[in-house]
């Protein structure tokens, strides 16, 4: 087998293993649903409800729905990035939700404290935001350059500080009166239009998935065509040869996380000044990163995969409501995701089926390119 076919081959099983966990994730999904009692086809109507806003079984068309589905994919697309910039990367961040709450924390100072007209306030909370991840992602990343500290236990105890310094300073320094939120936003500092909401028909669709597009080109940008992307790809493909050929491995660790977190910290602000329009005291990490972790991985770590992974969930969390009101339990949409993930983590297996599938597809070919010969020659 020459280079080239072995790499198409690699190609289209990276788009290929996703599809296959992603309809057997729906499969076992439906059986669960049949379990229940319920019709499964009750969910796909909810799903696709979800995704275009039109209901199947009783006709009609809500573009709420459409609008709630790109509310709700996306942080978890940029959480996706966040992890898979890392992934790449060779680094295991497990922060993206630590990074997140720090740039909501810092989109909520900006929006409090800075007065200055739309067009400038909102670019400076979405670049607060970055900065804040980006700051709180350069920690695991210092540490594991300098002194070798892996970057799984320190980001993980990171999102627990990360957690109680959102708290104590929502609660303390911008004087929470109902323990749970700050003060409204000025309208300079939000994402939210009126006429968006409008347009869906009420739903909570704001500007921030222009700046998420524009997160998923620099993520593609970066690691597929600039030199500094490959330089950080290398590091993460073999350190000591990267190191060998002259490459700076150490700064290229902390840049990685420092982008990563960068991802992550927009997702926050987003969160923060388009889905909401105050700061929030949490009682417990929301989940986006851990959501981010999955999306990275269904996605292969490439743009184009996490973006479509991302949609995906966003579109299973959407249907919850829909799923509910059909009567099957809104939980199903987070055992589809957790089954896809299993089944992606379980690609050796799922590519041994396509190779004994593809074996069987070459030998019949095999065998009936011989009886035509051997017609031929009769």
């Amino acid at each position: 087998m020459t280079m080239a076919k072995k790499d198409k081959d690699g190609k289209g099983r990276k788009v290929l293993i996703p599809l296959v966990a992603v309809a057997l994730g729906f499969v076992l999904g439906s059986i669960v649903v049949a379990i229940t009692g319920k019709n499964p086809l009750l969910m796909f109507n909810a799903i696709i409800q979800g995704i275009t806003g039109i209901n199947i079984g009783r006709g009609g068309f809500n573009p709420r729905h459409i609008g709630e589905l790109v509310i709700q994919a996306m942080p978890i697309i940029l959480t996706g990035l966040c992890v898979g910039f890392a992934f790449r990367t060779g680094l295991f961040n497990i922060g993206a939700e630590g990074q997140l709450m720090m740039g909501s924390l810092a989109a909520t100072a900006v929006a409090l404290t800075v007065k200055a007209p739309g067009f400038v306030h909102v670019p400076l909370i979405l670049l607060s935001g970055m900065g804040a991840g980006a700051a709180w992602g350069a920690i695991p990343g210092y540490l594991k350059a300098r002194f070798n500290v892996h970057e799984v236990v320190v980001t993980i105890m990171l999102n627990y500080t990360a957690l109680h310094l959102n708290n104590w300073t929502i609660l303390n320094v911008f004087g929470s009166v109902d323990r749970v939120k700050t003060a409204e936003f000025p309208a300079s500092a939000l994402l939210k239009d009126p006429w968006l909401a409008s347009f869906t028909n009420g739903s909570r669709l704001n500007w921030g998935f222009v700046p998420v597009i524009l997160a998923v080109l620099a993520f593609w940008f970066i690691l597929e065509k600039t030199p500094f992307g490959f330089s950080l790809r290398a590091v993460g493909f073999n350190k000591d040869a990267a190191k060998y050929a002259g490459m700076k491995v150490n700064r290229n660790i902390v840049l990685s996380m420092v982008i990563a977190g960068a991802f992550a910290g927009l997702a926050g602000a987003i969160i923060t000044t388009g889905t909401f329009s105050f700061g929030r005291a949490l009682p417990a990490a929301e989940g986006y990163g851990f959501d981010g972790i999955a999306v990275a991985l269904v996605g292969m770590n490439h743009a184009p995969g996490i973006l479509l992974a991302g949609l995906l969930f966003g579109v299973l969390k959407s249907a919850g409501p829909l799923m509910q009101s059909a009567g099957i339990p809104r939980e199903i949409g987070g055992i589809i995701q957790a089954s896809i993930v299993m089944f992606v983590a379980m690609k050796l297996g799922i590519e041994r089926i396509l190779d004994l599938v593809k074996g069987k597809r070459a030998g019949k070919a095999a065998l009936a390119a011989a009886e035509d010969g051997a017609e031929a020659g009769v």
